[in-house]
């Protein structure tokens, strides 16, 4: 892996800030008083967050148990506490919009009632997340008297702090206890912790951070910022607090090549490049613009951009590892980081995206950040108005050195194809898989992942089938005692990887026997080339001992015909598509039912694989 070479954009920014001695004047957000400011809202944006909270305001609040945090320690589930846990967090952010909104008075005591309740629960702290130490055995209880700070743990502290800071003018005058309760919770739950231990997220400037470091250095951020200037924190914590989460954020982006490209890919990057937006806009905030000048790094500018050269169309995205090829619509995040880093097509990618959806999408129904919904109710009438800038929605061809990913276009066309190791985060044993979309329709797909569960993140992940490189668009091989597989692993990698591209083809050539790490398994070298306006063409040579089966992944049904020519099949893929294969003694197709609720999202019946036995050394497949 290359060493990291940690850059202090954000640090130096802040410390040159903190140094000055100088201190913003200018309100973080709104706060509920100021009329000017949520009275200018768009009428529709103002009706839709007022009938949403008189929806939700008629429902009763979940009730957590002691036996629902136990439950993923008994079963392994996740979902079932999460959505108790996650419910409640969505109902507030939803009343506390609508009171904002309306100030009428008529959603405040539901939003006390969610207050307490969640000031009340022994932990924040997700029962998956319940270790002090990176991937180690989950405590079955929550310790209140050692808070751990995890993703949800600060999402809620960042909840909790700008609720409070929005509708201060409110509950100061009339609630002023629960606003010191909430402020002694944020105190001993998050800013105590964050002051005097180092979690892993934290950063230490060796090692690789992913989406967790600006996921949560941004909601701590949002937590301390909207505390009162006096009797939660002193002057030296929050400088302190300050200089750790731009430490922290610097060493996110060292993680990445100067390329911007999302390791853990477009699903992460909500998590990941969006939320080192969000960090660097609460500095801004904080420090009055001091940071800005950080939107116009390089490698900040290809992190934002990075979402838009990995879309494919029809809301389809280019999907690897643990990501859905459905992973969501653009907001009000994209369309600022956008125009912050200067990319006018990024923000008017986002801006037709949002104009898309319907009313109710564009209020977020299933978000739990409060911040994120403050951002797209003021970006709102901008997003809807905005005008194209000439900015080209679906860029050329990209090759993402740092993580050897190639996205291509041509035509009809949109193809993936990924080198890299097995150890990427959220990680499939995918060295060397092809992506493929015809009219930005699914031609050869990468599933994603089932619904988290505890085996998902332990040493049985490479058990589930989802994960498998059989279950991608790859080469398995067949021995006495089973199929040889790519292996877990960083030292499992790609070698010899070259890139090419020209107005004619972009084209990837791979060596991908180090993935299998087997002695029957000599060279195997892979080309994909995208022939411009013409179609795909796969070319794999084997050397080893043992027989090869290829696997091609499809959404829609695949049938094979035999053609008069030794060695050769037709496939074709639906009414979409395709394949030509020549070198190949067999073909059979086999159902992969799809049963789990989160593939289900994206692949509504069952997909299929595509299994050719390879005759000699080599296939070769053109697909059109």
């Amino acid at each position: 892996m290359k060493k990291i070479e940690h850059r202090p954009f954000i640090e130096t920014a802040v410390s040159a800030y903190l140094n000055s001695g100088s201190r913003s004047e200018k309100p973080l957000f709104p706060v509920i008083s100021d009329r000017d400011a949520w009275d200018s809202l768009d009428n529709e944006v103002k009706a839709g967050l007022i009938r949403t909270g008189e929806e939700t305001a008629g429902s009763p609040w979940p009730v957590l148990l002691l036996t629902d945090y136990l439950d993923f320690n008994r079963t392994g589930n996740r979902v079932r506490f999460e959505d108790k846990y996650f419910g409640r967090r969505i109902r507030l952010t939803k009343l506390v919009m609508a009171e904002c909104a309306e100030h009428r008075g008529r959603f405040l005591d539901e939003i006390l009632n969610g207050i307490y309740l969640i000031l009340e629960e022994s932990a924040w702290c997700l029962p998956a997340h319940n270790s002090h130490i990176r991937d180690g055995r989950m405590l079955p209880l929550p310790d209140a008297c050692e808070p751990i700070i995890d993703l949800f743990a600060a999402e809620t502290a960042a909840l909790l702090g700008l609720a409070e800071y929005l509708l201060r003018p409110v509950l100061e005058a009339e609630n002023s206890m629960l606003c010191t309760y909430l402020n002694a919770e944020l105190r001993r739950r998050i800013i105590v912790p964050y002051l005097t231990e180092h979690f892993w997220w934290m950063g230490d400037g060796v090692t690789r951070m992913m989406n967790w470091t600006p996921w949560i250095t941004q909601n701590v951020l949002i937590a301390v910022s909207t505390r009162p200037e006096k009797g939660v924190l002193s002057e030296e914590e929050r400088a302190q607090i300050l200089r750790q989460a731009a430490f922290s954020a610097d060493c996110f982006i060292d993680s990445y090549g100067e390329d911007g490209c999302c390791e853990e890919g477009a699903q992460y990057y909500g998590h990941a490049g969006l939320c080192l937006f969000g960090c660097l806009d609460l500095f801004n905030r904080i420090t009055d613009g001091a940071v800005s000048p950080c939107f116009k790094e390089n490698v900040i500018r290809n992190m934002a951009a990075y979402i838009v050269r990995m879309y494919v169309g029809n809301q389809y995205y280019i999907n690897f590892a643990d990501c859905s090829a459905f992973p969501g619509h653009r907001s009000a995040r994209e369309f600022l980081f956008g125009k912050m880093t200067d990319n006018p097509a990024m923000s008017d990618f986002a801006a037709a995206d949002y104009r898309q959806q319907d009313e109710q999408e564009r209020l977020l129904p299933n978000e739990q950040n409060l911040y994120y919904h403050v951002l797209q109710a003021f970006a709102h009438r901008e997003m809807m108005e905005a005008q194209s800038g000439g900015g080209q929605v679906l860029p050329e061809d990209f090759w993402f050195e740092s993580t050897q990913v190639l996205v291509a276009r041509g035509g009809k066309y949109t193809l993936a194809a990924k080198g890299g190791h097995n150890a990427e985060a959220h990680n499939h044993n995918d060295v060397g898989t092809v992506t493929l979309y015809k009219d930005a329709q699914p031609v050869l797909i990468d599933l994603g992942v089932e619904t988290y569960t505890r085996e998902t993140f332990s040493e049985k992940r490479y058990g589930i089938w989802t994960m498998q490189s059989q279950y991608h668009n790859l080469p398995t091989f067949r021995a006495a005692d089973g199929p040889v597989q790519q292996k877990p692993g960083e030292a499992f990698a790609a070698a010899d990887v070259d890139c090419r591209i020209s107005e004619q083809e972009a084209c990837v050539r791979l060596e991908l026997a180090g993935a299998y790490d087997d002695p029957g398994v000599t060279s195997y070298v892979r080309e994909v080339c995208l022939k411009k306006g013409e179609g795909v063409q796969l070319h794999d040579v084997y050397e080893g001992s043992l027989p090869c089966t290829l696997s091609l992944m499809t959404y829609e049904k695949p049938e094979a015909e035999q053609e008069p020519e030794k060695d050769c099949f037709t496939v074709r893929v639906g009414e979409l598509a395709q394949i030509r294969l020549r070198g190949v003694s067999s073909v059979t197709v086999e159902e992969c039912p799809i049963t789990d609720a989160r593939l289900g999202i994206v692949w509504k019946h069952s997909c299929w694989r595509i299994l050719a036995d390879m005759a000699e050394k080599e296939i070769h497949a053109v697909i059109s």
